[in-house]
């Protein structure tokens, strides 16, 4: 059986508020708490989600989520915004139907973040593709650049929405986003000049002086301490959970993804420091020669710097702040302004600054995420807006917030009833009136074009004469005194004559949530909105390009002398704007809610909660929805769910559905007034009547489980036992088998014993009768030989006493022999060539032999040790024989070279990089490279040379650039002269006549004498074919040096330059090398 999950599955509390039984506040309440408890933040009332704010991260926002929800029934999971967001998307995509989403609740109850995730969510289902998934990020990418700018903390939220938004979405006929529009409503620009206690300014301010480089503040003329500045509040300037500095760059990505121009990014940023520098312009008084005073600037440096950013001339800044010019038709009147009106132009100017340039990102948004076809669009528009406002002074914002509120419940309900209405009639029920409250007369006390409160606000704002919040006040009293809703303490109507809680300078309304009482003070000031022509016209002649858009009246050209339209008027065409448009789409709505002031999770304050059901209308709501049928469910799901209550229905229905329902229901006991039978749905009135059908569900759900788990226990025990007696006969067989095994084997052992004991038996009666024969072959054989023995000696006996002497001595001498070498081979010395050592002769008649047998032994053990040798070694040992030859007993270096190896080429001149080119010039195969010291028969000091050795000649080279100085052919070389001493010097002495002996011989000294004198000894000979080359080894010898000949003496001395060997010119004809005395 198919299993399929429902919004009754696993219910804490109840999912849907229309099935709350009984009903009641308290009950409400109580509902929404034991659900929060449990972290389910969202409850229905049927197609409206309520949405707690749980002020922590859940785990229910995740791509896995996403894809749950996707595609699935409203009622099918359990209550979340995806499932709203997925039956409002699929309902544009699916049904052509144009879709809105209004999102409503107070300050800090995640309005904000609802509608992100709303967007977040149809972005991830809606389709992919390289220009989708750029429209997608356009318009996300568009909500960090609206915060930033709308967006500030108060005392109920970190990230409080201070405007309206509401953005179409616009969808192609495949459901993929094409575009969108953005519209604002009522940005609270008071807020820029004045925050309240605990509450900053907008987030932008804060993090242009946190996250700007220093050359960018340096550019906008600006500081990072936010204590400069008079417009930003200082005790909540830094935020806890806000990063101003990364939000900044998160910003200016943003407005780079969306498509903003880097200068178009730094014209705002040079506005938003203009506003920051206007409100640190302060004013003074002077009086004038006629009395009266008028306002002059302190401190112009900051009106200077700030001209300088927007590009205005200071002194026609500095005359707006001073004078105002007021025009009627042809005439011009100029006048001062006095210190407190200066800094209302100045907080006016600042505030126009900031709304008009938050207006203007709003068009540049639009105009970057608008579709580009012009056919005909699906539309889901998101409506994040205000909820309705009860603070403890209310003001000319709430009231215009509240009145928003109204709209936005009058359509509501018409709305839901209109749906309702319409769902009975497409299903065929009977339409029954409900009755419910109507605020449309409330909405006609605020907006009615005659006696509205709106239209006498506009009335007194234009007439003539003073006009003050009381004279409102007055006009109100006497036009609204009879209204049921309106409540004025001076009004005609005496029974609030005596109402204390209503002061004088106040009013009240009876909105759908509840009394609002409204202080009068400051109504007529914020409806004009007044800015004056002159600051207008100051900021139209400024060179900066984005400052004459936000400035269009200020043109002189076009100088419009009527009235601009007051802040109430506005956005009551907003409202009305906005209302038809959501009049042409299906709503969908989400009621945010917060449960404590104290922005804390797990924390849920009853009368806090209870304060927003109340204004946000919810048990209206759930009335609404229940005064008909508070349950309605297609008829395939129901049966699906309730068709094990009845026989005939269970566990397949093969009819139609609605055949199936019908037999359901009528075999239960449910009165029939208490459901009706739609087209395609079934209706239930009460919900106490769900709940019986969930009981009975519940039961049969339960017997059922018993019913599976009875059976299921029993194919288990079944089962096991089956196993059980395979397994038993399987280990039966094994053991048989073994059984059988251990009988053979033990049978067969005791045949193996049984027949070896019969074969031991018959090979020792066997053995008993050879070894008797072979007793009796012995005995005759012993007897023989001795009888053959007597007869012998009898006849030899003559002859053996003649040479008995000389045989023994022969036997014996031959034991002795024999005796010996058995013993050589025992005490044999080692093969080692040079182990001298041989056992004693144990006899003297043994000394010839032991005189020769170690010569014998000694070459046999050298011509073993030689064959070991490979060519290699061989020849190495061939120039340390030869180097022995030359150098023992005459040459004092030649005891410390012997345990020296031969290497040869010490230079790696084949491999080194450094001598490559050196290499390269040398044809042959080098035998020995090596650095010498040449010496210089002038000073007698040497100069380093690189001494090659080849088979053909000898070559010296330079050692730094490696380039060949002298190469000599071996068939020059006369001989080599050294000395006894243990120095390294040697002469090269070339055959006279020869083509190397131009320059004369060569004296070098080296550390490798023994070395390159035997290689040039061996190789000469190879070389020249002749008689090997003479080394001449001697004290004194001479050097030809070019056509002189010159004597080089080596002597003994005391050690000097440590210990080393020197070389001194004594006269033209004589080089004295001093060598050290070794000990």
């Amino acid at each position: 059986m198919e299993v399929k999950t429902s919004l009754l599955d696993n219910m804490i509390g109840v999912g849907d508020m229309v099935l709350l039984e009984p009903l009641s506040e308290d009950s409400f309440i109580e509902n929404l708490r034991k659900r929060f408890d449990h972290n389910e933040i969202y409850t229905y009332i049927g197609s409206v989600v309520i949405s707690m704010n749980p002020y922590r991260s859940l785990p229910i926002f995740t791509p896995e989520k996403v894809e749950e929800y996707r595609n699935r029934n409203f009622y099918e999971l359990s209550p979340h915004i995806y499932a709203l967001a997925d039956e409002a998307y699929r309902s544009l995509r699916d049904q052509d139907k144009d879709q809105c989403i209004l999102i409503t609740g107070e300050s800090g109850a995640g309005k904000t973040e609802a509608s992100k995730l709303v967007m977040s969510y149809v972005a991830a289902v809606c389709g992919k593709g390289q220009e989708v998934n750029k429209v997608k990020e356009q318009l996300l990418q568009s909500n960090p650049v609206l915060e930033a700018f709308g967006n500030a903390k108060t005392v109920r939220n970190d990230n409080s929405s201070r405007f309206g938004k509401y953005m179409d979405i616009e969808f192609d006929f495949k459901g993929d986003p094409l575009g969108g529009v953005i519209s604002n409503y009522l940005l609270e620009k008071s807020r820029v000049v004045k925050q309240p206690r605990g509450e900053r300014n907008f987030h932008i301010f804060y993090q242009l002086l946190s996250g700007a480089s220093d050359d960018t503040l340096k550019k906008l003329k600006l500081d990072r301490d936010y204590s400069k500045y008079n417009y930003l509040s200082l005790d909540s300037a830094v935020v806890n959970g806000l990063d101003d500095a990364a939000n900044f760059r998160t910003v200016k990505n943003a407005m780079q993804i969306v498509g903003f121009m880097e200068d178009e990014v730094q014209s705002v940023l040079e506005l938003v420091a203009a506003v920051l520098k206007l409100g640190d312009i302060e004013f003074k008084p002077e009086s004038r020669c006629n009395g009266s005073d008028e306002s002059r600037i302190k401190d112009k440096n900051d009106l200077k710097e700030m001209c300088e950013l927007l590009g205005i001339e200071q002194s026609v800044l500095e005359r707006a702040f001073s004078y105002r010019t007021v025009e009627a038709r042809l005439e011009k009147v100029s006048t001062t302004l006095n210190v407190a009106q200066a800094y209302y132009a100045r907080d006016a100017l600042a505030k126009n600054l900031y709304s008009r340039l938050f207006s203007w990102l709003v068009t540049r948004i639009n105009e970057s995420i608008k579709a580009q076809t012009k056919a005909r669009h699906k539309v889901m528009g998101v409506l994040d807006i205000y909820g309705f406002e009860i603070f403890e002074d209310n003001s000319f914002e709430q009231f215009i917030i509240n009145y928003c509120n109204e709209k936005l419940q009058q359509i509501f309900i018409e709305l839901t009833l209109r749906e309702e209405q319409e769902e009975y009639v497409r299903e065929g029920i009977e339409w029954t009136n409900i009755e419910y409250f109507n605020n449309a007369i409330i909405c006609d006390l605020i907006e009615n074009h005659q006696n509205g409160i709106l239209a006498m606000l506009d009335e007194e704002c234009l007439r003539p004469g003073t006009v003050t919040d009381e004279t409102f006040l007055d006009k109100l009293n006497t036009i609204c005194a009879e209204h049921q809703h309106f409540e004025s303490r001076l009004s005609k109507n005496s029974k609030f004559l005596t109402d204390h809680s209503l002061p004088h300078n106040c009013f009240r309304i009876q909105h759908y949530a509840g009394k609002v009482l409204y202080r009068v003070e400051g109504f007529v000031d914020k409806n004009n909105d007044l800015l004056y022509r002159d600051l207008s016209q100051a900021m139209y002649k400024a060179n900066h390009s984005l400052i004459k858009q936000l400035f269009p009246e200020g043109n002189p050209g076009k100088v419009n002398l009527k009235r601009p339209p007051t802040a109430g008027f506005q956005f009551r065409a907003s409202v009305g704007t906005l209302m038809k448009n959501l009049q042409t789409k299906n709503p969908n709505y989400i009621r945010c809610i917060k449960p404590n002031d104290k922005k804390a999770s797990h924390i849920f304050t009853d009368s806090l909660v209870c304060h927003q059901v109340r204004y946000l209308g919810l048990m209206e709501n759930v009335r609404v929805r229940r005064a008909g049928y508070a349950f309605r469910q297609a008829y395939e799901p129901c049966l699906e769910r309730y068709k094990m209550l009845c026989k005939r229905t269970w566990p397949h229905w093969r009819g139609p559905a609605r055949e199936g329902v019908e037999v359901l229901m009528a075999d239960l006991p449910v009165p029939a007034e208490e459901f009706s039978f739609g087209r395609s749905k079934i209706f239930i009135r009460n919900p106490r009547t769900l709940f019986f059908l969930e009981e009975r569900r519940r039961q049969c759900l339960q017997d059922l489980a018993t019913l599976i788990q009875k059976i299921y226990r029993g194919w288990k025990c079944r089962s096991h036992f089956l196993l059980l007696k395979k397994s038993q006969i399987v280990v039966a067989a094994w053991y048989r088998r073994y059984a059988q095994e251990k009988k053979y084997q033990k049978i067969k052992s005791a045949t193996t014993v049984v027949q070896s004991y019969t074969r031991g038996w018959q090979a020792r009666k066997l053995l008993r009768e050879l070894k008797y024969q072979k007793r009796c072959e012995e005995a005759v054989t012993t007897i023989s030989a001795f009888w053959h023995g007597t007869q012998v000696r009898r006849e030899y006996r003559k002859f053996f006493r003649a040479n008995a002497g000389k045989k023994i001595y022969d036997f014996t001498i031959q034991r002795i022999m024999q005796k010996y070498f058995l013993g050589l081979k025992s005490t044999m010395p080692s093969m080692s060539p040079i182990d001298k050592s041989w056992p004693a002769r144990p006899y003297r008649f043994l000394d010839g032999v032991h005189r020769e047998l170690p010569r014998i032994f000694h070459l046999w053990r050298c011509k073993k040790y030689r064959s070991q040798f490979t060519e290699e070694k061989k020849a190495v040992y061939e120039e340390k024989l030869e180097a022995s030859e030359i150098f023992k007993d005459k040459k004092a270096l030649y005891p410390s070279s012997v345990s020296q190896p031969f290497k040869g080429d010490y230079l790696e001149i084949s491999t080194n990089p450094k001598y490559q080119k050196l290499n390269s010039a040398v044809d042959e195969k080098v035998l020995l490279a090596d650095v010498v010291n040449k010496i210089n028969r002038a000073n007698g000091k040497g100069t380093a040379r690189i001494f090659l050795l080849t088979k053909k000649s000898v070559v010296l080279a330079d050692q730094k650039t490696g380039q060949v100085k002298a190469s000599v052919p071996l068939p020059d070389l006369a001989s080599v002269s050294v000395s006894t001493q243990s120095d390294g010097f040697f002469a090269l002495r070339l055959k006279e006549g020869s083509a190397s002996a131009v320059k004369g011989d060569f004296l070098l000294s080296s550390e490798h004498l023994i070395e390159i004198i035997t290689k040039l000894h061996r190789t000469g000979a190879t070389a020249a074919d002749s008689k090997q080359l003479n080394v001449d080894i001697s004290d004194e010898f001479l050097v030809q040096f070019k056509h002189d000949k010159v004597c080089v003496k080596f002597i003994q001395g005391a050690p000097k330059n440590g210990n080393s060997v020197s070389c001194k010119r004594k006269n033209n004809r004589l080089l004295e090398v001093s060598v050290p005395t070794t000990a």
